[in-house]
């Protein structure tokens, strides 16, 4: 037996597999030596763009849109330096957007965590409320079909700044760039159009694929009613270092980064497994099991038909207990009951997109979880608990034989494996 790891939360969990199982994890790469230097040189040397200093009046209101909690950019290093960079405007000029989507706000000690204790004691730092029309602005009609609602706070800078990390999404095609404005600050009837059944179902809805993705061309469009004025996004490898950094035109920049994370992150297989063991890439990912859909997606890519995803996701915020990702899971009795719910277009309501997505992966294969979770609210998303995947593991055989095949995703989504023959992702 070959042993390795799994990402879990803020560690990690041991698992015993066979000797000839896959492994797929990133094309390693170390950290960028400095760090702090290589942003300041994308600041200074952008893509398409002036240097940031040449762009931003010591006068301008500067809206900084940031990520939530549940992604790992590192924010904390990014703001202080993009400020600092930007010195010569006073602190009380700026904003920092808390780009939650349809996420909970953050609370002050999450912020702390996020921007660290001289960004949150010196700028102002606001959460983004979809659903809060008097925190929106109309800018118009989206050729999706929906109004395009977007943060005034955002809409009324003088310039604009948003931050991301860049890694595969599993159906945006990349996280990042244009992401961070639409869903990160958008209201919830442009939210809801984004993630309709139609636009998550569509087969170029998918890993790694920008082109003719429909939430790609969505997510383009809203930008370009209010483009931000400079983007800065990185890549990120296992340790959480910064790998590469992409600043300047938001989709040339973005480009760019994208190209950079499929060159390490696309990894191709021979075949499908009977089983794949996935993490949801540990902390902050892994908070709850709405989030933890990304890990199983990037399983489903190599498990066969029939086969069974084992997913490691922490759940530190449970379900969560906020939106509706729990409440719909319980609206049906199967996975294909809940499939053909959300795919008719009289249904509508936030985040059916995860369990659309999570349901799917179901139609196809079991899934156990192995969480802080109770089995009563595992068993309720209709998912399998498991508290040692190693017993599971050896139950499985029984099922499989003792020829089962066995791949490990240590990383989780951060490591998206596709079939060789195929070329491609589903």
């Amino acid at each position: 037996m070959m042993k390795t790891s799994l990402q879990y939360g803020k560690g990690e969990v041991l698992v015993e597999v066979p000797d000839d199982s896959v492994v797929v994890e990133p094309r390693e790469l170390a950290g960028l030596e400095d760090e702090k230097q290589a942003v300041i040189d994308a600041l200074r040397k952008p893509v398409g763009l002036p240097p940031l200093r040449d762009m931003v009046k010591p006068t301008d209101k500067i809206a900084i849109v940031i990520s939530d909690i549940t992604r790992p950019t590192p924010n904390h290093k990014l703001v202080p330096w993009i400020l600092e960079e930007l010195s010569y405007v006073p602190l009380e000029n700026f904003v920092i957007i808390n780009g939650t989507g349809t996420h909970r706000d953050q609370t002050r000690e999450e912020f702390v965590q996020m921007l660290g204790d001289r960004v949150v004691d010196n700028v102002k730092i606001i959460n983004h409320h979809c659903h809060n029309k008097d925190e929106l602005v109309n800018l118009g009609t989206s050729r999706f079909g929906c109004d395009v609602y977007l943060n005034k706070a955002y809409v009324e800078a003088d310039f604009r700044i948003v931050t991301g990390f860049i890694e595969p999404h599993f159906f945006a095609g990349f996280s990042g760039g244009p992401k961070g404005v639409m869903p990160g600050i958008a209201g919830i009837e442009t939210i809801l159009t984004f993630h309709n059944a139609r636009m998550i179902g569509d087969p170029l809805s998918t890993w790694g694929n920008l082109e003719h993705n429909p939430l790609q061309e969505m997510t383009r469009e809203v930008n370009l009613m209010c483009k931000p004025s400079f983007m800065v996004n990185v890549t990120l490898n296992k340790a959480k270092d910064i790998t590469g950094v992409f600043a300047g035109e938001l989709f040339e920049a973005h480009a760019a980064g994208c190209e950079f994370a499929k060159r390490h992150a696309m990894i191709p297989v021979d075949h499908r497994f009977d089983v794949v063991l996935t993490s949801n890439s540990g902390y902050p990912l892994d908070q709850n099991l709405y989030q933890a859909v990304k890990g199983m997606s990037a399983a489903h890519q190599i498990v066969k038909q029939g086969g069974t995803i084992v997913c490691t996701s922490e759940c530190s915020d449970g379900i969560p207990d906020h939106g509706n990702f729990a409440q719909i899971l319980k609206m049906r009795k199967t996975p294909s009951e809940l499939l053909e719910m959300i795919e008719n277009p009289a249904f509508q309501k936030f985040d059916q997109w995860q369990v659309q997505k999570q349901a799917v992966i179901q139609v196809w294969s079991d899934v156990y979880i192995y969480s802080s979770l109770s089995d009563d609210d595992v068993r309720n998303a209709m998912l399998l608990p498991t508290h040692d995947i190693n017993a599971t593991l050896k139950k499985l055989e029984e099922k499989y034989g003792p020829n089962m095949t066995v791949a490990v995703l240590p990383m989780g989504p951060q490591t998206i494996p596709y079939v060789k023959e195929t070329g491609r992702v589903v």
